[in-house]
């Protein structure tokens, strides 16, 4: 049967796919007496007009919640709205059973203001153009609360 899987590119998720993903992954952690403690999220900032100008997004699962995307309108960068925004994830899952925050970012992106709200740089994987180097970041949630 394997060897006759077809694959393919799917453009969008349907619920058949979700339904597979979320069975899946639950069952192994129960299979694996670990506890799945998942929730995905997504917080958005948005101005008095409704326009939104920021978001953040990820996935608590397990010990850790992860960063996908942390994503500030470029007319409000630097207006403290992108540490507002992880601290909403940070207020959001504090006490909840969760270790540690991670993420990562590229050189030409954010290692700098990721460090100033006192993440810690676990490995960066270099590439020739330090702007494509890779930065691999962790706060530990009790330095935060």
């Amino acid at each position: 049967m394997m060897n006759g899987a077809v694959i393919r590119k799917v453009e969008a998720e349907d619920e058949r796919i979700a339904s597979f993903l979320n069975v899946a992954f639950s069952d192994y952690a129960v299979k694996n007496d670990v506890q799945l403690n998942f929730d995905e999220f997504l917080f958005v900032a948005e101005d008095s007009d409704g326009k939104i100008i920021g978001a953040i997004t990820g996935r608590a699962y397990y010990n850790e919640v992860h960063v996908g995307d942390l994503i500030v309108d470029e007319s409000c960068r630097r207006s403290g709205l992108g540490s507002r925004l992880i601290g909403a994830v940070e207020d959001a899952y504090k006490g909840k059973g969760y270790e540690i925050i991670t993420l990562t970012t590229f050189g030409f992106q954010a290692p700098e203001f990721y460090k100033k709200l006192g993440f810690q740089v676990e490995f960066v994987r270099e590439n020739k153009d330090p702007k494509l180097s890779k930065y691999f970041l962790s706060k530990h949630m009790l330095s935060f609360g």
